[in-house]
């Protein structure tokens, strides 16, 4: 029976929207900013008078921004390093998840696997190892180097093991009987039934396959290979915007804000489109499998 709220609930829920409205706002304007920024001319933007709203429209920023081919190569690399590492990502979190998920009579030594997993996740080697290991191997300035040395995200392999825990029993046990192997068992019952999951998971590792820029500052001793996080970091940090291709001339007549303003609206988009196609899988699949009795 669903009994009538009284007039402190009623009172709770609406400070709640009004609260978490509000900081919703407070999350965006910033972006809001920026973006008004990015479209406003040079006098404006460079005074400091653009607020939520651009002065002096223009497109010119944006122009200039597309027609760098510093900055398309760094965005090529960083889409390059997207789809390549969130597929080894997700390829390697399932093929480790399924085995891990089965009890320890089924697979033998399962135990020993999960704290290996787990000491992993704890304990890091550090920053110096990391580098000597991706030099050794000869990654330095290759792809490789921004994908493999987190190619199994260990947080997405617990999440996605209790999630496969999750799975009826009856329905692999039928299979087997029915002469379904491992891998038929795996792509047929278990990945369908957990979409929800792997949707959520492809979206943490693209997110920060796309925001990551720390490794390539790290391991990418040239400019040329700078994904585009590290591209941007360096143009924000020293305030040359020579090295995005833009001619002193054009810097005359365009605001060095405006320009960084529009890179940075630039290497937002492509996770604002990606992630309303994720986003009905996005509550249920972080809430599901996150905790197994």
């Amino acid at each position: 029976m669903i009994r009538d709220k009284n007039w402190f609930s009623r009172l709770f829920d609406s400070f709640n929207y009004v609260f978490l409205t509000a900081f919703a706002v407070l999350c965006l304007l910033p972006l809001i900013h920026i973006f008004a920024v990015s479209l406003s001319g040079r006098a404006p933007a460079t005074g400091g008078f653009v607020s939520f709203w651009p002065l002096d429209f223009t497109l010119e920023n944006y122009q200039e921004v597309m027609g760098s081919r510093t900055f398309l190569r760094s965005f090529m690399i960083s889409v390059a390093r997207v789809l390549s590492g969130t597929s080894l990502n997700m390829a390697l979190v399932i093929l480790t998840a399924y085995p891990l998920s089965k009890s320890p009579r089924v697979f033998k030594g399962r135990t020993i696997f999960i704290w290996f997993f787990v000491f992993a996740m704890l304990f890091d080697g550090g920053l110096i190892p990391s580098f000597l290991v991706v030099r050794s191997l000869g990654l330095l300035n290759t792809l490789g180097a921004l994908i493999l040395p987190n190619a199994v995200p260990i947080f997405s392999v617990i999440l996605m093991m209790n999630f496969f825990r999750d799975v009826p029993k009856e329905l692999e046990e039928s299979a087997l009987i029915d002469g379904a192997s491992h891998w038929k068992v795996l792509w047929y019952i278990y990945i369908p039934l957990s979409l929800p999951a792997i949707a959520t998971l492809t979206l943490f590792a693209a997110v920060n396959h796309w925001n990551a820029w720390f490794d390539g500052l790290i391991y990418m001793t040239d400019n040329a290979n700078y994904p585009m996080q590290t591209f941007l970091r360096t143009v924000i940090v020293t305030l040359d915007l020579t090295q995005v291709g833009i001619s002193p001339q054009d810097l005359q007549r365009l605001s060095d804000r405006a320009i960084r303003g529009a890179q940075i609206i630039v290497a937002t988009v492509p996770i604002l489109v990606v992630y309303p196609f994720l986003q009905r899988y996005f509550i249920s699949g972080i809430k599901l499998g996150a905790v197994k009795e």
